[in-house]
């Protein structure tokens, strides 16, 4: 891995050349000329002066360029290999580090070392010959440190191994109850050093959690660790979807035996209803100003779908047929919608305009296709299908191309996108329970980060 030094700014010169002419020995001065007329001398004067202001500014811009600009990998080419990593276990506490790794290999984009493979000990000086023989591109170091009863510090070295020097020297801190979310945050760091991109470890995964026959939202970091219920409970709840900026979860309830749409305040942590007609409503997501949202009613005999705003209460629907018509999705700018209908005769994934015009269809094998889900970027979309007598997650384009089965085993369902679209959360069946998934977007990669204890099921992935 080789780290380039940063380009020329666009429109500026590069930082290269001299002021001084030779004179007539042939060395390096100022030219000699005694009938040079003063308001020469002073242009002269100060064009050498404005140079040199231009070069500080040239050198303090480059030295202000953080060493993780330098490094980029294209993590969109076609068979790119996994870059080899060695992360040593951090003296003071090995848990932080074995998180680190955790986080970097579910990525699939890194491989990281067996540290039986290591020469070098953890506490000893960094040295590239000591890594070279065994691949290793990056090399990372922590060192732990208790400063009080209320703060940890650890301080994070990384080493480009083909150019022999540090690429990344951090200091992290946190109350020791933290641990989790710093080891998250280098992970996020280390991400970026080598991709130029952020990564979703300090994000959280909101869903439906069942216990005791009690169903409750529960939110948890990526990864399934901290889970821990909101106190929102409901007969039935379902999707919980948060706002592009991360401040509300948007949801279904059935309560007293009526349904309705609520919003949940994340920083005051109240609820207020925003939708509760006397019929069925099924919230869907919000548009990217994180306050109109799409959803289905029946008020009007069959499902339409509508808009609505949920600080106002205003809504208008915007698309009706005799079919049934649910499941809206909003694409990530806000221009399209994603939804189900029946209209071909079963139920497969359309896309509409915004306003409701437009409609096309999206899915045309199986003959049962729903719950679709728009990628960040807006160019898949996710959704459910079924396929040898069982639910399954597919992904497809927007046009209708490109489809692909993502599961095999068991029931899934309910699939959300990260906010990188580089993963997706879904729930699934297949080990016997009902629990949150984790895969790459291409389906490997799947593991179960909920506990077998609790049942859960529509989980939403929240932004970064």
């Amino acid at each position: 891995m080789s780290f380039p030094h940063p380009p020329d700014r666009p429109g500026q010169a590069p930082c290269v050349g001299s002021p001084f002419r030779k004179n007539d020995s042939g060395q390096a001065g100022m030219t000699s000329n005694n009938h040079i007329p003063m308001r020469n001398l002073r242009n002269r004067v100060g064009k050498l002066l404005a140079f040199f202001v231009f070069y500080a500014l040239c050198s303090m811009l480059l030295a202000l360029t953080p060493a993780f600009a330098k490094v980029y990998i294209d993590i969109t080419s076609p068979g790119l290999s996994r870059l080899p990593v060695a992360v040593q276990s951090f003296t003071g506490n090995k848990d932080i580090s074995d998180i680190v790794k955790d986080d970097l290999t579910f990525t699939g984009l890194f491989s990281c070392i067996d540290e039986a493979a290591h020469i070098e000990k953890a506490d000893q000086p960094f040295n590239p010959v000591n890594w070279r023989g065994i691949g290793a591109e990056l090399v990372v170091k922590g060192r732990v440190s208790l400063v009080s009863p209320r703060k940890v510090s650890v301080v994070v070295a990384a080493y480009d191994v083909a150019a022999g020097g540090q690429v990344l020297n951090k200091e992290y801190s946190a109350a020791p109850d933290l641990l989790r979310p710093l080891a998250h945050s280098i992970a996020n760091d280390l991400y970026t050093l080598i991709t130029g991109q952020q990564g979703v470890f300090r994000t959280r995964i909101a869903f439906v959690g069942e216990k005791g026959g009690k169903r409750e939202l529960y939110v948890m970091d990526w990864d399934g660790h901290r889970a821990h219920g909101l106190g929102i409970t409901g007969g039935i709840l379902l999707g919980p979807r948060w706002s592009p900026d991360g401040a509300k979860l948007l949801y279904s309830a059935e309560r007293h035996r009526q349904w309705g749409i609520f919003l949940l305040d994340m920083s005051s942590m109240k609820e207020r209803g925003i939708a509760l007609p006397k019929s069925l409503a099924m919230a869907g997501n919000f548009f990217p100003n994180s306050r109109d949202f799409v959803y289905t009613s029946s008020k009007d005999g069959n499902p339409d779908i509508y808009v609505a705003d949920s600080s106002t209460g205003g809504e208008r629907k915007i698309i009706s047929s005799p079919w049934i018509d649910v499941s809206p999705s909003v694409s990530g700018d806000g221009r399209s919608i994603a939804f189900v209908s029946n209209r071909a005769g079963n139920p497969h994934i359309y896309v509409a305009d915004q306003d409701g015009y437009g409609v096309r269809r999206v899915s045309f094998e199986g003959t049962y296709n729903t719950s679709p889900v728009w990628s960040p970027k807006g160019d898949r979309i996710a959704f459910v299908g079924r396929a040898g007598g069982r639910n399954h997650i597919f992904i497809v384009k927007p046009d209708g191309s490109g489809l692909q089965q993502l599961t095999h085993e068991g029931n899934n369902e309910d699939p959300s996108f990260s906010p990188d679209g580089r993963y997706l959360a879904f729930m699934s069946d297949r080990d016997g329970s009902k629990g949150v998934y984790l895969m790459r977007a291409n389906g490997e990669g799947a593991v179960r980060v909920t506990p077998r204890g609790l049942r859960a099921t529509s989980p939403g992935w929240a932004p970064l």
